[in-house]
């Protein structure tokens, strides 16, 4: 029983209010687990088509590493039914032959045979499903044709190399590159302007060594996968403009000339102190000017025969000119 004066709806209230309570309260917790639950979906869902795509690829790989099929099979044997069937006009298409410095690299079917190139020597081939190619192992050369170059000092240089080259790999020739002696011909043309373009004319005349081991270094690197070894490169001839050629000219003239006049200069430093030493000691000993007169007299005679030279003696003409006798009439009207 209510007390009077109280209202009946108040307990229905406080139900309802506890009821909204519980509901949000539970409300929240299946919130997070439906977006927890959709998030884990979208993972799902991702990771699996990243599955799908990696199986996927996994099998474009297997199909491309697996085998030849049955219709290879069947015409493969085809091939030997024909062979055996012609014999022995068909050994005329079967056996080949290749030269020391060669190496054949055999194509079924489009498919490139397992293991190495065949050679030398004598091969077997099959004429309806194989193709081969020969590739020559020998060193070849290739003349790097002028290149007008701008160096580092932005001077206009023109410049030739050669380059010793040699396969090294017969299969990776084949079938990693379209035509191996072009392309590595081309990249030595490129690289002989990339590597000068960053020294200037000086270092190009005197390091050659080191330009040539860099571009051997930078070739060798880049035509690796090509199955082709660069054995040596070397600078052929650096030319310059006429008009630079005079100037340079010029310039080692100047440096010449100057040479001469300061080594000139140093040779008469040098002879003057060596007849200012030779005074000292001729002023010490009287006797050694006659014995220079005397050298000077020898050199004379032994040049030209013809001229006779007496030397005479300074102190004689000194006294002579030192005499009462030899006075003028002003210098005796004076005394």
């Amino acid at each position: 029983m209510s007390e009077p004066g109280t209202p009946l709806l108040r307990p229905t209230q406080s139900i309802s209010q506890d009821t909204f309570k519980q509901s949000v309260s539970t409300a929240g917790p299946a919130r997070s687990r439906n977006g927890s639950r959709r998030d884990s979906g979208r993972r799902d869902s991702m990771g699996s088509d990243t599955r799908r795509m990696s199986r996927k690829s996994n099998d474009e790989d297997q199909m491309c590493e697996e085998g030849p099929g049955l219709c290879a099979h069947l015409l493969t044997l085809f091939s030997f039914l024909l062979i055996i069937a012609t014999l022995p006009f068909s050994l005329m298409f079967v056996v080949k032959v290749v030269q020391e410095y060669e190496r054949a690299v055999i194509f079924r079917l489009g498919r490139l045979l397992s293991g190495d190139a065949r050679g030398p020597g004598v091969f077997f081939t099959i004429p309806c499903t194989d193709i081969y190619e020969k590739i020559d192992m020998r060193v070849q050369n290739f003349v790097v044709p002028p290149q007008e170059i701008l160096t580092k000092d932005s001077v206009t240089v023109f410049v030739n190399a050669i380059m010793y080259y040699k396969v090294k790999d017969a299969i990776s020739a084949v079938a990693n590159v379209d035509d191996y002696g072009g392309s590595a011909r081309l990249l030595a043309a490129t690289t002989l302007r990339n590597v000068l373009g960053t020294r200037t004319l000086g270092d190009i005349l005197s390091e050659r060594e080191s330009i040539a081991n860099e571009m051997q270094s930078n070739l060798d690197e880049a035509t690796e996968p090509w199955g082709v070894q660069v054995e040596r490169v070397e600078v052929k001839d650096v030319r310059v403009p006429e008009q630079l050629q005079r100037a340079m000219a010029a310039e080692a003239e100047a440096a010449r000339e100057a040479r001469a006049k300061v080594i000139a200069a140093e040779g008469e430093h040098k002879a003057s102190r060596a007849l200012r030493h030779a005074a000292d000691v001729i002023l010490d000993s009287p006797a050694a000017l006659q014995l220079r007169y005397l050298q000077t007299l020898g050199s004379i005679s032994a040049e030209n025969n013809s001229t006779i030279v007496f030397p005479v003696p300074i102190d004689i003409i000194s006294s002579m000119i030192s005499s009462p006798q030899c006075k003028t009439p002003v210098e005796k009207k004076s005394e």
